[in-house]
């Protein structure tokens, strides 16, 4: 297990978790369970932790995981980034890697920002504190249910660039889709090479943009974290193989963890099927449940419990 990985965490405090406990991670983690349970919110409280190595990085990845919730809000309007920071009130996690704790208190007209880095405390009056300069960390990356548009995408390829990997993309490429010939940014679009013509990559189905983003993702989160929401986001059933495929490759020769959430049993059994025909040990699934008293709990199994379950048929909780 490399060092830098994400083993486990404790949420002591963050949207629907409460002294919420979650283990044996591995480099490639696969998160699932009913709608509205949270695992969502669980990897942005894990992206949250990662992120937090000061005040300007905390500031951005709280800021980030509610701006990846709210985007299509902001379409033709002014952001208010500060709003954003203040829909968080409370967030506080400890793990095998760092303790963070955020908090928003207001108190006879005082408005304070607390933030708790490892035990060193730091406040901040509400009239200093500035959020115009965002300080993102370069190696750890979110893909959000809505998946990338073209900004962070090109800002993704340009790790492939610089690694003079473009031909092992486009053969990735070419196994999701045998009529895509190559990927490129021209201009400030993202295109593919179909029939000799490069065409805005729009023209091709969200399925073909989120796979080319999750390779992107994972050379530019070498020695680092990737989070994808909805992983399965316009994947067709029969490309779910060369999905894992990829994703237990890549992230093994670039040591980026992976953290990724799906609702669909299909997912899930190609994960385990992949991860078998590759030998791959690193790896993970996790399902939240709910207890008798509502509490969020999980379910965690490693590659052993994982394929034994699946292979004796036993029925998975939570689909």
């Amino acid at each position: 297990m490399n060092a830098h990985f994400l083993t486990e965490i404790e949420i002591k405090q963050f949207k629907c978790f409460t002294g919420f406990k979650a283990s044996g991670f591995k480099r490639v983690n696969l998160i699932g369970g009913k709608n509205n349970i949270g695992k969502t919110a669980f990897i942005e409280a894990c992206y949250i932790n990662v992120c937090s190595s000061n005040v300007n990085a905390m500031i951005t990845a709280i800021h980030a995981v509610k701006y990846a919730r709210e985007n299509l809000n902001f379409i033709n309007k002014a952001i208010d980034h500060l709003k954003l920071l203040d829909a968080t009130r409370n967030y506080a996690a400890e793990s095998n890697l760092s303790n963070i704790e955020f908090s928003i208190l207001e108190k006879d007209a005082i408005k304070e920002y607390q933030f708790n880095i490892n035990d060193e405390l730091k406040v901040i009056n509400g009239n200093d504190l500035s959020i115009i300069f965002f300080e993102s960390v370069g190696n750890i990356l979110f893909i959000d249910n809505f998946g990338w548009g073209d900004f962070d995408l090109i800002k993704a390829y340009q790790a492939i660039q610089k690694q003079d990997q473009e031909t092992e993309l486009n053969s990735f490429i070419s196994e999701f889709d045998d009529n895509i010939e190559s990927f490129k940014v021209i201009g400030d679009k993202p295109q593919c090479k179909t029939n000799g013509e490069y065409r805005n990559i729009v023209e091709f189905g969200d399925g073909l943009r989120h796979y080319i983003s999750i390779i992107c993702a994972l050379y530019a989160g070498e020695n680092g974290y990737l989070f994808i929401d909805e992983i399965d986001n316009g994947i067709h059933y029969t490309q779910l193989d060369s999905l894992w495929e990829l994703i237990l490759t890549l992230s093994k020769k670039t040591n980026c963890q992976v953290f990724a959430i799906t609702h669909s049993k299909e997912m899930l059994e190609s994960f385990a099927r992949v991860a078998k025909k590759l030998e791959d040990q690193d790896i993970s699934y996790t399902l939240l449940v709910k207890n008798k008293q509502q509490e969020i709990k999980t379910i965690a199994m490693n590659y052993e419990v994982l394929l034994n379950s699946l292979t004796q048929e036993h029925e998975v909780r939570g689909w």
